[in-house]
């Protein structure tokens, strides 16, 4: 096991009491932990190989043994360095009085194996088979979810794919793959390198936005990957009105719901981004407004949870917030927001195509989502003066608390603080401070940042909801007996916080 000691951001550790009586229904941010680029249990050499960062791409938690499974994406430079996506084993030392946490300990490091037991790549399929239209051992997973013979289910951009794997990180199977989802040329050549325009993609997921999230219902039955953004084709450029195949104009994006048994896919359903108009009017005067070309680029959704029966709970966020790309979170952040939707009364679209328009054809429903959201992280964190990040990913629920209420635990992928320049060098990138103020740089892979500065951290939220709170999400109060079977598959995200009794607020 390894220990970590948390990452110094601040002067010093801000701890906020406040008093009064906590009400029935309480959503509270109680802590924010950073948790510093240090080395893994991957055995692997290099700073490219063996950075414990970037783990944050989803998360799950086991009540049976108290810990949690974090997972990287494709790995430090974006498809172009050789890394093997893994699993984070890691436990959190979390007050059973109050929900925040104290501590990080890392237990295990998994890498994500082939069936020839050979480790998977991050690198792109050009890269890793020579061949854009094969996509060999690439691997970029973004989704994770527990099915209820204890292996796990693994989403992937690249394909997009769903996959798989033993506990131990090998391959068991891999689903089927909806082929009005897959990338193709206008000539109807597979490419999963390209991006739109001259000659690349001009049909199925954009590039970079595969499946974003994964969950499992609650029978173990049914998954659900979501893409993170709506299908190259499926838009209209809206500047001019003129040019179809915009998918960045578009709020439509598809959830694929697949039958866990045969691994094929049951249905396809729409779920509508928020607009960009409302996000805009969140955004203080004009000059960072989000271009109306952003719609279904730089908002998306980052993960998605099953809560009961056919309700899902979904994250969507912006591409904005402190990260490799404002390592001194200088830019104005519009949504880090949770919604509620109902997937009973949408209609199956697997096969009707959206292509070249931004309007749900007449007969089509989406899935039903909640008018406000159900939570509000960017606000919470806004709230209580803290940072908020650019790429929330992760989240689960975790240890229920003394009092029977709930922990809600969620994670930043921070891209391993690793940046690349147009000629596809890679830099580690320092920062002196992430809330608008500080300095920062970028330096040579593995260099070590200079003096008053670091690598940007992983940040891990610990948020407390109430038992009437989770009641009003899946209207079930469960028995203490099935509480550690429910965590094993279930996932939240949170925060529209309050300050209140006994509220700390720990940003190390």
């Amino acid at each position: 096991m390894r220990r970590f000691v948390p990452v110094l951001l601040a002067a010093a550790t801000a701890t906020t009491t406040v008093t009064g009586a906590l009400p029935a229904a309480a959503t509270t941010l109680v802590s924010a932990y950073a948790i510093s680029n240090g080395t893994d249990l991957s055995g692997l050499s290099g700073a490219g190989q063996n950075r414990l960062g970037g783990f944050g791409s989803d998360l799950i938690y086991n009540a049976a043994t108290d810990s949690f499974l974090g997972m990287t994406d494709r790995g430090p430079g974006g498809g172009v360095l050789p890394y093997a996506p893994r699993l984070q084993g890691f436990a959190l030392d979390i007050d059973r009085a109050t929900g925040a946490i104290g501590g990080f300990t890392l237990n295990s490091t998994v890498l994500f194996r082939q069936a020839n037991g050979q480790v998977y790549s991050g690198l792109n399929p050009q890269l890793s088979t020579g061949s854009a239209a094969t996509l060999g051992a690439s691997l970029d997973p973004e989704g994770l979810a527990r099915l209820p013979n204890g292996n796990l289910l693994v989403s992937d951009e690249y394909g997009p794919s769903v996959y798989e794997f033993t506990p131990a990180g090998a391959f068991v199977r891999a689903f089927e793959v909806p082929a009005n989802l897959v990338p193709k040329q206008a000539n109807g050549t597979v490419d999963y390198v390209a991006g739109r325009g001259n000659g690349g993609i001009a049909t199925g997921r954009q590039d970079n936005r595969g499946f974003e999230g994964l969950t499992v219902s609650p029978d173990g039955k049914t998954a659900y990957a979501v893409l993170q953004d709506p299908l190259v084709e499926e838009g209209r450029n809206t500047n001019n009105g003129t040019v179809n195949g915009e998918g960045r104009f578009s709020r439509n994006v598809r959830i694929v719901a697949y039958d866990v048994a045969t691994g094929t896919q049951k249905a396809q359903y729409i779920y509508q981004l928020e607009t960009v108009a409302d996000i805009n009017d969140r955004i203080a005067g004009t000059a960072n407004d989000f271009n109306v070309n952003a719609q279904g680029r730089s908002i998306g959704v980052s993960a998605i949870q099953a809560v009961s029966d056919g309700t899902l709970l979904v994250l969507e966020r912006d591409n904005r917030g402190f990260g490799v790309e404002d390592a001194n979170g200088t830019t104005a952040v519009g949504s880090k927001r949770v919604y509620r939707i109902d997937l009973a009364g949408a209609t199956d679209v697997k096969d009707i195509s959206l292509a070249g328009t931004n309007t749900l054809p007449a007969g089509v429903s989406p899935v039903a989502k909640t008018a406000t959201p159900f939570l509000d992280l960017a606000a919470a964190l806004r709230r209580m003066g803290l940072a908020i990040p650019e790429k929330l990913e992760g989240f689960a629920f975790g240890p229920r608390l003394a009092d029977g209420s709930y922990t809600l635990i969620l994670i930043t992928d921070n891209d391993f603080s690793v940046t690349q320049n147009g000629a596809g060098t890679q830099f580690d990138v320092c920062t002196s401070g992430v809330n608008g103020s500080g300095t920062s740089r970028q330096v040579a892979l593995g260099a070590g940042c200079p003096a008053g500065m670091s690598l940007i951290p992983n940040m891990i939220y610990s948020v407390r909801l109430s038992e009437a709170e989770y009641q009003s999400l899946t209207g079930v109060v469960p028995e203490p007996a099935t509480w550690g079977m429910m965590v094993l598959g279930f996932g939240l995200i949170g925060a529209a916080a309050r300050r209140r009794q006994r509220t700390r607020v720990r940003y190390v």
